[in-house]
């Protein structure tokens, strides 16, 4: 990997030796609104529906937008993505899975030490996660602590187990503590997919709003061959097959 207009030669070492780095403030206003007001969409029509059956708001959502959001998927497939893509992925490029990750105020709840390629269930090359942040974050609304390889004694996907009372799954319950991603809005985070990385709750009055695009250097499929969630080719043999 060689240094690029995004990336430092001390990042891509940091990326190569502990698994993430993390580039400030590289998303441009307009991206960063356009996904800030994609994410609110998504939660008032969530709230919505949620007050109209009578059941509790969410606290922790999760939104998949592939479908529902041309202008998510033109951020995903923009300039930038690519110079990070290819620059940490090499000359072929796909993207695996996308989500927004949206802590409701005062109450947006935790995540327990896991890897993203904990889960998934068939054996696959560690993937990127590129993890957008919308809003300056702290530990008071919730960042990231992530796991760096050396600390964690492994850069392989190792067996997951599944929280007591959460939907979670657990791949570490060491005494490490991790580092804390503080970082203001526009920043993305990149880590591979077998980084540990956990998170707090959110104690701020306001939300905090994370936008999560993952990318393979081969698509993540299924025992029988099918897409594990998305196959789309982005980059190949570093030409750009994909604009939006």
């Amino acid at each position: 990997m060689q240094a690029t207009s995004l990336f430092t030669d001390e990042q891509l070492k940091q990326f190569d030796k502990q698994g993430f780095c993390v580039l400030e403030r590289v998303i441009p206003e307009h991206y960063l609104q356009m996904l800030r007001e994609e994410g609110d969409r998504l939660v008032a029509e969530e709230d919505a529906k949620a007050d109209a059956e009578g059941r509790p708001r969410t606290t922790k959502h999760f939104f998949s937008i592939w479908n529902r959001s041309a202008l998510c998927r033109e951020w995903m497939f923009s300039d930038i993505m690519a110079e990070v893509t290819r620059t940490l992925l090499g000359d072929t490029v796909y993207l695996v899975f996308e989500q927004y990750v949206i802590k409701a105020a005062e109450k947006g709840g935790t995540f327990a030490w896991h890897q993203d390629s904990g889960y998934v269930p068939t054996p696959h090359k560690p993937y990127l996660t590129c993890w957008c942040a919308l809003d300056d974050v702290t530990i008071e609304n919730g960042t990231i602590y992530v796991l760096p390889y050396e600390r964690a004694g492994t850069r392989d996907k190792v067996e997951h187990w599944k929280h007591e009372t959460e939907w979670d799954l657990i791949g570490y319950d060491g005494d490490d503590p991790g580092e804390p991603v503080i970082c203001p809005a526009g920043s993305i985070v990149c880590f591979t997919s077998t980084v540990f990385h956990r998170s707090g709750a959110n104690t701020t009055s306001k939300p905090r709003r994370v936008f999560l695009p993952q990318y393979g250097a081969e698509p993540l499929l299924n025992e029988d061959g099918t897409p594990f969630y998305l196959s789309e080719p982005f980059i190949v043999e570093g030409q750009r097959v994909r604009l939006r």
